[in-house]
């Protein structure tokens, strides 16, 4: 059955994100994160016929949302690898690129994919490419301790990560943890009635980081687009976590995701992006009723110098 864009993700902050862009009818423009296709609709509809739009997914499913307009590149790829497309399909400069990060609804409402704890029996997956080699099972009963608990420590920024990985450790030698119950059960001591939405969301976001190497892609696909970006291109970036908006955020302020301030040699910062949202803007009350995922979405948008 096909997956249309309605039942696949619905965009955050949809017009602010177009807004954000400032776009030339014109001109090239990048979404690195198709998903339903959205954002790329909206971007097409400000477009005129000389205009080009790349889109970047490495999800199956998302192909089916693949829309017919001859303006449109499909790249069905990690978007780690954005200078390669570009190059291949003759993109010089980008007026903008736009990234919403993060897993999406889809992703989360499908049970096979182990996304989500709302689903006791669905086997531990977390690939965004099912493609890719690595699970999240893969981890789970085949990383040594030291390991998980970096993981666990790192992307999920749990207070007790190396207790939660010896009790990992433990389980697994009993019986492999292999779907989304074996999980909570190997870490049940540390989950309690009260704080266990939490505690789980931290966990999975944490495992599914390491899955799909997303602080890396990311910290790639960033550096990238800085040299993509002509003058006054803009960058626009929606996160759902503190990893990733620091990342943007030190992007915007140092021109390296490092976040390190690095003078020329006559001791001056180079400035590389201009930040046109200084404080990161955030969705609206209403927006959040309708969509919960819109709670923790932060969308920065700079313009490149």
């Amino acid at each position: 059955m096909e997956v249309m864009m309605s039942d696949y993700h619905v965009p955050v902050m949809l017009q602010p994100c177009i807004d954000g862009l400032n776009i030339n009818p014109k001109g090239t423009y990048v979404d690195v994160t198709y998903g339903g296709g959205g954002h790329s609709r909206a971007i097409l509809e400000k477009l005129d016929e000389d205009g080009t739009l790349l889109v970047f997914d490495q999800d199956a499913d998302a192909v089916k949302n693949r829309i017919d307009d001859k303006r449109l590149h499909f790249c069905e790829a990690n978007f780690r690898y954005l200078e390669n497309f570009c190059s291949y399909h003759g993109v010089g400069q980008l007026d903008g690129l736009l990234a919403d990060l993060g897993v999406s609804s889809h992703h989360l409402n499908e049970k096979g994919r182990g996304f989500s704890f709302r689903f006791g029996e669905a086997e531990l997956d977390m690939r965004m490419n099912t493609d890719a080699d690595t699970t999240a099972k893969n981890i789970l009963n085949t990383y040594e301790q030291p390991r998980l608990a970096k993981i666990f420590r790192s992307y999920g920024e749990l207070d007790k990560a190396s207790p939660m990985a010896n009790a990992v450790v433990s389980y697994r030698k009993v019986r492999p943890i292999e779907t989304t119950e074996d999980l909570e059960a190997s870490l049940s001591k540390f989950i309690n009635d009260r704080t266990k939405n939490k505690t789980l969301a931290k966990i999975y976001q944490a495992i599914r980081i390491e899955v799909n190497a997303e602080i890396t892609t990311l910290e790639q696909m960033l550096e990238q687009a800085t040299n993509l970006l002509k003058p006054e291109g803009r960058l626009v970036v929606m996160s759902y976590h503190s990893l990733e908006d620091r990342l943007v955020k030190n992007l915007i302020q140092t021109g390296n995701t490092d976040g390190d301030r690095q003078p020329d040699h006559f001791g001056n910062l180079p400035k590389v992006y201009r930040a046109i949202s200084r404080k990161p803007i955030m969705a609206t009350s209403d927006e959040i009723a309708a969509n919960p995922r819109a709670r923790s979405a932060k969308l920065r948008i700079a313009e490149r110098l």
